[in-house]
């Protein structure tokens, strides 16, 4: 398949579970799935087998699953695995979506393969499905200027003005949904990263 192209099945946000950590940075996946399943009148139900959060949404005519695992953001790859492996879905046919320490907020971007550049959930999932040929949304939070400094930076809240950068971005993401769903992953890009 081409990496301008996409055989869209499944959407993961990645961040992590409960009320302590639901406003912070590494939750920016968590707020795109979250807005993708308003936008399209779906809603979560929790299913233990994927140990994760599901809904299911038909964009232009086709249905796609949107998956928050509950595993805690280390553990990601336990629940993108589960989905993949009960409905025989490729990992090609993903689309991953995290925070991005390296794209300041106000700015998101569609990539295709590449490493974990650090990112724990990026790093489990490609160690449960054993190659990076995935696809991802990089949703810029910004980088706090040291790499010590990371961790406890993405477990913090952004400030409002950055949370409002980040919504934007994520309804601009939101916006290139049809453009994923048809397959055109160029269009898809073109348009967002036009805007970031």
């Amino acid at each position: 398949m081409s990496s301008r192209s996409i055989d869209l099945k499944v959407i993961v946000g990645l961040g992590n579970p409960g009320a302590k950590y639901s406003e912070t940075r590494h939750n920016a996946g968590f707020w795109f799935v979250e807005q993708v399943a308003r936008k399209y009148a779906a809603s979560f139900r929790n299913e233990k087998k994927f140990f994760g959060d599901l809904a299911k949404v038909a964009v232009e005519g086709r249905e796609i699953w949107l998956l928050k695992p509950e595993t805690f953001m280390n553990r990601s790859g336990q629940s993108v695995q589960a989905l993949l492996s009960f409905y025989r879905i490729n990992a090609d046919q993903i689309l991953v979506a995290h925070d991005e320490i390296d794209l300041p907020p106000g700015t998101a971007k569609l990539k295709t393969g590449g490493g974990h550049g650090g990112h724990n959930g990026l790093r489990d999932i490609i160690n449960h499905l054993g190659t990076k040929d995935f696809h991802r949304l990089r949703i810029g939070v910004g980088h706090p200027g040291s790499k010590d400094l990371v961790v406890d930076y993405v477990l913090h809240n952004p400030s409002r003005d950055e949370r409002d950068l980040i919504e934007r971005d994520i309804d601009d993401a939101v916006s290139v949904m049809p453009e994923l769903a048809a397959g055109s992953l160029e269009q898809a890009m073109h348009k967002l990263h036009s805007r970031s």
